[in-house]
């Protein structure tokens, strides 16, 4: 790739680990846990983070350390670890994939906002310029878009800024649930709201609707997922100081955090929430969970301090107003970062040749073109969905489906080519914790297998519960933008035979 500057401001050890911490940690999905299954969550998230999380951010150490010098992120580890098809295939899936998630984002983020401001969800009657309330998000998404873009486009440090802000709102976020958490248990003698009658409450849940084998197998795939986006960060390396030391460091910090933030967040939910008297209304659902706890949260504190109802209540409603802003925070840190990081590594790390010449242009360390062409790409489906009626809608419904699994396969692509990696001894590895292959080929087995598992059962179960369309939607993104990847590549490749071939002639012609 053409790059006229180098010349840019490396991420330090704390910034690195406030930017992983917001493309991974999810805040809602501790409430969301709890709501699903109780303390029951518990184990699944440990077991989640012992077959995939821990050790695929192992892996992304290694490959991290070892390819500190790779612009391309993901795309030159798998590269130079197996070969360049098998990598941009992997890229692709996973960075269309990040497309139509931004389109997804941009006209839901508002939600949080509008909780923030209001202590509701009020987007249902907004409308700007006569325009319905879905337009009108559609119009607030592509000014976000565009406005992301601008800025992020300036630069790494304006990005960094950013999403050291949404990191430290989600951080103070877990703060507040986690010493607001201790402060209600020992102001109630240390009994908690959601009673612990024995081990059984660590495996059953109390959601009616989570109690048999195929729901405990969905949490699973939840509380996998729940850990993803660790390979994002990857574009990153070369942009980090000291990177052998650093960003290996930052992974490994960022992963224990959110590992023990999950299961210490999701237990500390109920020492003030008792699930049937709170979270048992169908009026709370999953969307809404995370400001029904919090308020909760809130509502029980006023109270272990004395406060009258009306106090603990207002209370409650700053509590979750707070959740909207945090959210609205994390979200604007995590659309910063994924509006670059999957960008910079499909373009500086693929062959130049695929992408037309402005497009692979970087200019002090951005991809800038890319990322013009990639806001238009953005704002194009925006205006689509929100201005196309049902049958658009329709549409991106089915989009989404079809990323469900690409999103998550390339996991599968970069555990799967870890082993190859092992194996490579041109590849110098300045940082191993797999010192052995058989503890690499073990690591490679269990975080493929795990993350197959997971990918295997979100495609079946819509199935098992009687829906086979969304079961065919999600079968069909993988096979499809393998097929867009396959066919890009194999159009470079016959054009670099062709100029091989052109070269060769010239020279015999030359030589005649």
């Amino acid at each position: 790739m053409t790059s006229n500057v180098n010349d840019t401001k490396k991420l330090a050890l704390i910034p690195l680990i406030l930017m992983i911490f917001t493309s991974v940690f999810g805040f809602t999905n501790i409430p969301r846990s709890f709501y699903l299954m109780g303390y029951g969550a518990i184990p699944w998230y440990i077991l989640s983070g012992i077959t995939f999380f821990i050790p695929y951010a192992f892996m992304m150490a290694e490959y991290g350390s070892a390819f500190k010098d790779e612009k391309g992120g993901i795309y030159s580890w798998m590269e130079k670890s197996v070969n360049p098809k098998y990598a941009f295939i992997g890229t692709f899936m996973w960075y269309a994939s990040y497309i139509i998630w931004m389109v997804n984002v941009s006209s839901s983020i508002w939600i949080p906002l509008s909780n923030a401001l209001f202590g509701k969800d009020t987007t249902s009657t907004w409308s700007l310029l006569g325009l319905k309330a879905t337009q009108t998000l559609g119009l607030l998404g592509v000014v976000w878009v565009i406005t992301v873009t601008y800025v992020a486009s300036k630069g790494l440090k304006s990005i960094s800024k950013v999403t050291s802000v949404g990191g430290t709102a989600v951080a103070l976020l877990n703060i507040v649930l986690l010493l607001g958490g201790m402060f209600v248990l020992i102001a109630n003698g240390g009994k908690v709201a959601q009673p612990i009658v024995s081990s059984h409450s660590f495996v059953v849940s109390p959601n009616p609707a989570y109690q048999s084998t195929i729901a405990m197998f969905a949490f699973l795939v939840f509380a996998i997922f729940a850990y993803g986006g660790l390979e994002v960060v990857g574009g990153l390396v070369d942009q980090t100081e000291n990177p052998e030391k650093n960003f290996p460091k930052g992974l490994l910090i960022s992963a224990l955090l959110i590992s023990i933030g999950y299961s210490l967040g999701i237990f500390m939910v109920g020492v003030f929430t008792n699930w049937k008297e709170v979270l048992g209304s169908q009026n709370v659902n999953m969307a809404n969970v995370a400001y029904v706890v919090m308020q909760n949260l809130g509502y029980k504190i006023g109270q272990s301090l004395g406060f009258s109802e009306v106090t603990s209540l207002a209370i409650g409603a700053w509590f979750a107003r707070y959740v909207g802003l945090s959210m609205f925070l994390a979200l604007t840190g995590a659309f910063f970062t994924l509006s670059y990081a999957p960008l910079k590594q499909i373009i500086e790390g693929t062959p130049s040749e695929l992408w037309p010449n402005k497009i692979g242009k970087i200019e002090n360390g951005i991809p800038k073109n890319a990322m013009w062409v990639q806001c238009t790409i953005a704002v194009i489906m925006i205006i689509l969905v929100s201005f196309g009626g049902e049958a658009a809608a329709k549409f991106f419904a089915k989009l989404i489906l079809m990323t469900n699994v690409a999103m998550t396969l390339p996991y599968v692509f970069l555990s799967g080519a870890f082993f190859s990696f092992k194996k490579n001894k041109l590849i110098k590895k300045p940082f191993e914790i797999f010192k052995t292959e058989s503890s690499a080929l073990i690591a490679t087995i269990i975080v493929t297998a795990t993350v197959a598992f997971a990918n295997f059962f979100t495609i079946i179960q819509p199935a098992i519960e009687g829906d086979l369309s969304s079961t065919i939607w999600m079968i069909i993104g993988p096979v499809f933008f393998t097929l867009v990847a396959f066919l890009m590549y194999r159009r470079y490749e016959t054009r670099k035979e062709s100029i091989k071939n052109n070269v060769l002639q010239t020279k015999i012609k030359t030589s005649a």
